[in-house]
């Protein structure tokens, strides 16, 4: 780690670097500060912060870059001196937007930096699940010759909830294992489906005619968009894919489903906690289970990083930030 970017007290345009993420892999962030003679400090305090943790490292702050920890109402009062927060990532919604515009801090992050390697995950988790890919590795590990039975993806339809960028590319990718394609998001116009050629269905008939389902929007209020009923009526050996938010999905319900053979896989990269000590996942069969890595390439970690040090600079000139949320 460079002096640039070492653990110290602030200064008056310091920036405080709450996720391990950012430049993980990628010199490119962290020259961005440099250049504009912006110190950036990584937090103490082990990723997610809690509330009080963000609280104590933001002292004195004048931008956060943040993972999934939770920037309250209260870390803003704790605050005054903060003028930006940048998302290292897409989703906004640990972020609280109008507590931040009634103090007057900008909030950017990142859209389009992680599409491509979430959309790979997609379907290297897919793949993954549906072909038995891990148990078929311990087979072949562990001396035994197991071979497992899976089906092949053509002809199957793919659920996709969620239809920007992200869903987007993946449906791009599915078309290439010749996937029958519909899409739920009910806050695009019917002329975005129109165009990718991809039929637009309420999430009630994506569900019933689903052979996969895969997640791809922020976490809504109001509990799991796949609870209990939900999962229940999907069809007989259907999949589940997320790599969008844990809470979309009642976590129970589905560990129960996959141990009765309702759902036939599950391929799944975040959790409503993480890291998921205890969670019934953990002991499903035919689940396909990482920590959270959708996004983690060298690509998308540089890019990621280099737009929000970049808005960063910009709203502590002065200027107005590219990829503003607020």
């Amino acid at each position: 780690m460079s002096e640039a970017h070492e653990a110290g007290a602030a200064t008056g345009h310091d920036v405080l670097v709450t996720t391990p993420s950012f430049g993980q892999h990628a010199r490119e962030p962290w020259e961005v500060f440099e250049a504009a003679g912006v110190r950036a400090r990584t937090a103490s305090a082990a990723h997610p912060l809690t509330e009080r943790q963000l609280i104590e490292e933001a002292e004195g702050v004048r931008a956060l870059v943040v993972g999934l920890d939770p920037v309250t109402a209260a870390v803003l009062d704790a605050a005054p001196g903060l003028t930006v927060v940048a998302k290292h990532g897409v989703g906004t919604d640990n972020i609280d937007l109008s507590a931040a515009a009634a103090h007057g801090v900008r909030v950017v992050n990142a859209p389009g930096s992680n599409t491509t390697a979430v959309a790979d995950m997609t379907m290297a988790l897919l793949l993954a699940a549906v072909r038995r890919i891990v148990p078929a590795h311990a087979s072949v590990t562990g001396g035994r010759w197991d071979r497992f039975f899976g089906p092949e993806l053509a002809g199957r339809t793919l659920g996709i909830v969620g239809f920007g960028r992200i869903g987007q590319a993946v449906a791009r990718r599915a078309r290439g294992f010749d996937m029958d394609l519909i899409a739920y998001d009910p806050h695009l116009p019917a002329a975005v489906f129109a165009e990718r050629g991809v039929p637009s269905v309420t999430l009630d008939e994506l569900i019933a005619a689903a052979d996969v389902i895969t997640l791809h929007l922020p976490m809504p209020s109001g509990g799991p968009l796949l609870g209990r009923a939900e999962l229940a009526a999907m069809k007989p050996g259907s999949c589940v894919i997320n790599t969008a938010r844990g809470g979309l999905v009642d976590e129970d319900a589905l560990a129960e489903l996959l141990h009765s053979g309702h759902l036939a896989a599950a391929g799944i990269d975040v959790f409503a906690t993480e890291p998921p000590a205890g969670n019934p996942l953990l002991t499903a069969p035919n689940a396909v289970l990482t920590p959270h890595c959708a996004a983690f390439t060298q690509q998308a970690n540089a890019a990621m990083g280099s737009t929000v040090a970049a808005d960063v600079v910009r709203v502590l000139r002065g200027e107005e930030p590219v990829n503003a949320v607020v």
